[in-house]
């Protein structure tokens, strides 16, 4: 358990809280308008196109002049709609995603007009549950806005968020289990203090920072992995898959409402990088091999406010790669990554983490032949899970088989080994043998070899 060293949470008086929290709600938005802008200039790179130039210099008030279009565009709602759920859900899901930075820490202790304070609005002792709470809580933003809009694709689009969401916020949440149990508390300042720590290898301590994304690799890319399933991003944006859904829960929203579910789209996805920031990257706190500058003096002050943005910056970039790089995958696969390998490999690795925790502490490993037995079975193991297992092959009963497509009223393509009912008799499912040519003749002609299927 670190220490609750300086803790000065509740001491404030009320303009420094309210100079806070103005100061935030400023610079988050700021912080949105300019990721939108670099969201669009990395994929323009990416996609060998120039991307917005036109607006200001480098392009950059392009994304204000959209938000002014918005504010003023008709904004209208759809006939048989619920009226007050309709306009709920925006502000929901809007206020939700503000609401996590009340306990992000941006910095360490700083001094504003004279007062010695920290650079977080506050914190407590269980803030990471907190935050956890409100992501469950931007939830119902989304339900509810496919709900009242009483059309179908907004129906599916909130369905398929729903499921999205709870699988991944239980792998999310086992993610942060490991993290709790180095650190000892759910506290985000304490926690990014435990990682400003030197690292101890097996007793021997090292000049490295003991930053959670090294030591603990599953958990990090379970988390990585997580936040694009919570913020609805490529490759996992099936609540809004243009392709089969139009836009899904927000197709019936324009204007103003449509705005904020676009602000908190943005507004999300640099909540979880700031949350993987402080959890995993070591927040605020210097990385290697700034951190031996000066004894660690780059991680106080004002400077922590440089390193948080930095890293929280990449973890946008992050976003922005595989948006331009990945391609959207299948429902079933997105659901089979959350529920049959991300829960099951946390669930192994904080049984792990919970022994070899509760070794160290009791002496277990004092004896070199234990480490070297526990090392056997950990390379065992990584060789069982990472080796190339044969793919089994498919049965060939299916060669002769007659496929319908429109057997359930809607064209389906058939599997590799099916024949359409209509082309049964007369595609064959092997290339005709070769007919021998007349002497001097041409041999392309219709009888050359070529099977109708082959020509086809």
């Amino acid at each position: 358990m670190i220490p609750q060293e300086n803790m000065i949470f509740g001491a404030d008086p009320w303009w420094v809280v309210l100079i806070k929290v103005v100061v935030v709600f400023v610079a988050v938005l700021l912080w949105i308008i300019f990721n939108v802008w670099f969201e669009r200039r990395i994929i323009a790179k990416m996609q060998n196109r120039i991307g917005p130039i036109m607006n200001g210099p480098l392009g950059l008030p392009q994304t204000i002049a959209e938000g002014v279009k918005l504010l003023f565009k008709e904004d209208f709602r759809p006939a048989r709609t619920d009226k007050l759920v309709f306009n709920l859900a925006p502000m929901l899901i809007a206020i939700a995603a503000f609401s996590s930075w009340a306990v992000i820490p941006f910095g360490g202790e700083v001094t504003i007009f004279g007062r010695t304070t920290r650079l977080q609005i506050t914190d407590l002792p269980v803030s990471v549950l907190l935050v956890l709470a409100i992501a469950s809580i931007g939830v119902y933003g989304v339900v509810l806005a496919g709900w009242a809009s009483n059309g179908t694709y907004s129906l599916l689009g909130s369905m398929r968020a729903t499921a999205q969401l709870i699988s991944y916020e239980v792998a999310m949440g086992l993610s942060l289990v490991a993290v709790f149990m180095y650190a000892g508390s759910m506290s985000t300042s304490q926690i990014v203090a435990a990682q400003m720590q030197n690292l101890d290898f097996f007793g021997f301590e090292t000049f490295f920072p003991s930053h959670y994304w090294l030591l603990l690799l599953p958990s990090f890319v379970t988390y990585f992995i997580s936040m694009f399933g919570e913020t609805n991003r490529l490759p996992f944006d099936m609540a809004e898959c243009e392709s089969e859904l139009v836009s899904g829960h927000i197709t019936d929203y324009s204007g103003f409402r449509y705005a904020m579910f676009y602000l908190a789209e943005y507004i999300n996805l640099l909540t979880v990088s700031a949350v993987c920031t402080t959890l995993f990257l070591g927040g605020y706190s210097a990385p290697w091999p700034f951190n031996m500058i000066a004894g660690g003096a780059l991680s106080n002050g004002w400077w922590g406010l440089l390193w948080f943005v930095l890293k929280a910056q990449f973890l946008v970039f992050s976003f922005t790669w595989v948006r331009g790089a990945v391609p959207r995958v299948r429902y079933d696969q997105l659901m089979d990554l959350g529920w049959k390998v991300l829960i099951p490999i946390n669930l192994v690795w904080i049984l792990f983490l919970a022994v070899m925790r509760g070794g160290i502490a009791n002496g277990w490993f004092a004896n070199p032949a234990m480490r070297v037995i526990v090392g056997v079975i950990v390379v065992a193991l990584l060789a069982y899970a990472l080796w190339p297992r044969k793919k089994e092959a498919e049965p060939d009963d299916a060669d002769d088989e007659v496929f319908d497509a429109f057997a359930d009223g809607y064209p389906v393509p058939p599997m590799p080994g099916q024949k359409l009912a209509a082309y049964a008799g007369i595609v064959a499912s092997e290339p005709a043998p070769p007919s021998r040519a007349p002497s001097g003749g041409d041999s392309s002609g219709p009888d050359s070899g070529k099977s109708i299927k082959g020509v086809l």
